[in-house]
């Protein structure tokens, strides 16, 4: 075999890459399966508002994948297995929801405001959430 194929380099590629691949399908698979329960578990449904061209639906659900891809992104930089960025994306999913709860509590029928296209109460959804992702994400790196 010709030395540049046994650089330490190359090895540690060989190695790294595939598990990075897999870290990366597993956190994508955690965003679309954090999504969909999110979307299934709120009393509105906010792809079909959004294919009906709800502005503040579409404003809250792009909270949401940005609500779960931050905490998800610090997970990778700190997880050394599949089973943490598992654990992690739970956690990231019960988080979002309840900051849901809490701004619904706040706002009093948030599901309804969005429905109609609010887009103020959206907005302020949006914010919580990445608020959220933020702290948990802050409290991955340690």
């Amino acid at each position: 075999m010709p030395p540049q194929l046994q650089s330490p380099e190359l090895q540690a590629f060989a190695y790294g890459f595939p598990l990075t691949l897999l870290h990366i399908a597993v956190s994508l698979i955690m965003l679309i399966v954090g999504a969909a329960i999110y979307a299934l578990l709120t009393p509105h449904r906010e792809i079909a508002l959004i294919r009906d061209g709800n502005s503040a639906a579409a404003v809250s659900f792009g909270g949401v994948l940005l609500g779960l891809a931050i905490p998800l992104a610090a997970s990778l930089t700190r997880a050394l297995s599949v089973v943490e960025i598992l654990i992690w994306g739970a956690a990231t999913l019960a988080v979002q929801l309840l900051v849901f709860r809490i701004i619904d509590v706040i706002l009093r029928g948030l599901p309804q405001r969005i429905q109609e296209g609010e887009v103020s109460a959206a907005a302020l959804l949006v914010g919580a959430k990445i608020a959220g992702a933020l702290i948990i994400a802050a409290a991955l790196s340690g």
